[in-house]
């Protein structure tokens, strides 16, 4: 009957994660900028209204208002 020997070497000390840090700071950013993009197109508009028109009188505080007549 034969042995078998199986030797586990440990993981180098100079494996810092780097490239991991590097893909979610990639994905991050992408899904930031894209949100940003998508904001300002108006994808988040839930009325679907562009614009917006408000009119106003507002009486002239030089002339003043006539009083009512009995």
């Amino acid at each position: 009957m034969t042995d078998t020997i199986i030797t586990n070497t440990p993981r180098s000390s100079d494996d810092s994660g780097g490239a991991g840090w590097l893909v979610a700071l990639v994905i991050i950013l992408t899904v930031g900028i894209g949100g940003l993009v998508l904001y300002q197109k108006g994808f988040f508009n839930g009325n679907g209204e562009t614009t917006t028109n408000i009119n106003v009188t507002i009486p002239d505080p030089v002339t003043p208002t006539p009083e009512p007549a009995n």
